[in-house]
């Protein structure tokens, strides 16, 4: 699988393109929509699922240097409003804020990040560390390692600072169950 094929394939699902298009209109600084709900939809279409079969929420990062909570909690309501009639729930994070509060959450270190595609560089799984934005003239995708895990149905663990074999190994088995063609690797 190449750039374009998962593209295609993301892009399947309505709600991927609407929120894109949603992101790039409201210009938030370095906004993506990113991980699960790109990937899913990928094994959706190649499971011959319905598109949104298995996705809880649709996850968009940005990064603002304004680290307040108002100033984040103004974008998760924007983001709320623009897509509650659609049926559609949106998990918006400014990625310039997750040290602050990641590590009492979860009991796990979490650096300050520069940018949002070092969030996704820290997610629990290779294969979901894939952003795409719109722009202008097309797409940008961002995916660090590729497609191939994406293409093959496998899950691959993502060790770093913030990484919990025991956070790993739920997701992956939530996602076993709803997708049982997926290889999962172990978290060791």
């Amino acid at each position: 699988m190449n750039r374009d094929q998962f593209l295609t394939a993301a892009l399947q699902n309505p709600a991927n393109e609407i929120i894109a298009e949603e992101l790039f209109r409201l210009a938030l600084p370095d906004a993506w929509l990113v991980s699960g709900c790109l990937v899913q939809t990928v094994w959706n279409v190649l499971t011959k699922r319905a598109v949104d079969y298995g996705i809880n929420d649709y996850d968009v990062f940005y990064f603002d240097p304004d680290t307040s909570w108002e100033a984040e909690d103004a974008v998760i309501r924007t983001l709320e409003t623009r897509f509650a009639t659609r049926g559609i729930k949106v998990e918006a994070r400014n990625q310039a804020r997750v040290h602050l509060w990641y590590p009492e959450k979860h009991d796990l270190p979490y650096p300050p990040l520069r940018c949002s595609t070092q969030g996704i560089d820290r997610f629990l799984t290779k294969n979901t560390q894939i952003g795409i934005r719109r722009t202008r003239e097309a797409y940008e995708v961002y995916a660090p390692n590729g497609y191939d895990d994406v293409a093959a149905l496998i899950v691959r663990p993502n060790p770093g600072a913030n990484f919990s074999a025991a956070n790993y190994e739920a997701k992956a088995a939530r996602w076993k169950a709803l997708w049982p063609e997926i290889t999962v690797l172990p978290a060791e």
